[in-house]
């Protein structure tokens, strides 16, 4: 490589590191809504009707980015807050964006934190085909109820059988000339898993990851304070 291709490489490089081969995840972006509830602020949930894939479960309003339709993350975010809360970004103020948060499942969630322009529940308008209701709990409920934690074991599996049994191999190791080790499942990283028993819901999973952030940010400023 010539020192000419070298300088170029160097300046082609990504400014602000992101996450490589970002376009084979399944790319969501969330926003996590605050508000403003007899003097302290709460965070927004929703309750997803139960014909709807994930039914029944609590989170935050987002969806799945098409770049088609949205030029950034935030836009994903802000469009479906409006479609799911009843909401018009108008009323939307959106403090930052969070880090990606990464599942080992192989989804991608951009966060935006924001406070909304709404004193009561009564001013939204759900989109009841996706939402089934929607509950406020305080910021400070969480700051004072650890979440319950546990750990999934992960796996990788290089080959599975088929609805008819046979055995379909994903990765042929004897073929490529792999270390045969590699043939039979091998243990990927622990995922944790928190959950949150709530006076209203259990909230876990992504949202509960992503509630532990905000949390994290919020003790941070205090003790820097």
């Amino acid at each position: 490589m010539l020192q000419s291709e070298i300088q170029l490489l160097a300046e082609s490089l990504p400014r602000r590191p992101g996450i490589l081969g970002k376009e084979r995840f399944f790319n969501a972006a969330v926003l996590i809504p605050l508000l403003e509830g007899d003097g302290e602020m709460h965070f927004l949930f929703q309750k997803r009707a139960p014909h709807i894939r994930q039914g029944g479960e609590v989170c935050f309003p987002g969806g799945e980015y098409e770049p088609e339709v949205d030029r950034v993350c935030e836009e994903t975010a802000l469009r479906e807050a409006e479609e799911e809360l009843g909401i018009s970004r108008e009323r939307i103020n959106i403090l930052g964006r969070m880090d990606t948060l990464v599942s080992p499942r192989g989804i991608t969630v951009d966060s935006f934190p924001a406070l909304l322009d709404i004193r009561d529940l009564e001013e939204l308008s759900p989109d009841t085909w996706e939402v089934e209701r929607v509950f406020s709990l305080p910021v400070s409920w969480f700051e004072a109820n650890e979440p319950e934690t546990y750990w999934l074991q992960m796996e990788i599996q290089p080959s599975y059988t088929n609805e008819e049994g046979k055995r379909i191999d994903l990765l042929p190791v004897e073929a490529l000339g792999l270390p045969r080790r590699y043939a039979s499942t091998w243990e990927g990283l622990k995922h944790r898993v928190s959950i949150y028993h709530s006076p209203q819901e259990v909230i876990w999973g992504l949202t509960a990851e992503l509630i532990r952030e905000i949390l994290g940010h919020i003790s941070h400023i205090r003790n820097a304070g």
